[in-house]
């Protein structure tokens, strides 16, 4: 998984095999359909209350996935800080939640724009 991020997107992109187990394509989503960035120290914690979720799941470790009603994604892993975002315009996706070493920063980068 790569979380790319430039003036006018964030992208999620996954990699072949997360696409298949975790039954979900690559998320792109404008800047400007982006709000309410946050930083989540247990990402995988927030995961696992969401209710029930299609995908890879191995609780307490690891999840690509999304909920059943397809509102909220989930590319998390124990150990690793989640930047969470709210979405709009992209059909029932609501909510992204990604894992990655650098949330914080990203947080405070997409916070000011």
């Amino acid at each position: 998984m790569r979380l790319l991020i430039t003036d006018d997107t964030i992208e999620v992109r996954l990699a072949g095999w997360q696409k298949v187990l975790g039954l979900l394509r690559s998320i792109e989503v404008p800047r400007a359909d982006v709000s309410d960035v946050e930083v989540v120290e247990q990402p995988v914690r927030e995961a696992m209350q969401a209710g029930i979720k299609v995908g890879l799941r191995v609780p307490w470790l690891y999840f690509i996935a999304r909920t059943i009603h397809l509102d909220k994604a989930y590319i998390v892993r124990r150990g690793v800080p989640g930047l969470a975002f709210t979405v709009r315009n992209q059909g029932a996706l609501k909510r992204v939640l990604v894992s990655t070493p650098e949330a914080r920063e990203l947080a405070h980068r997409l916070r000011k724009s």
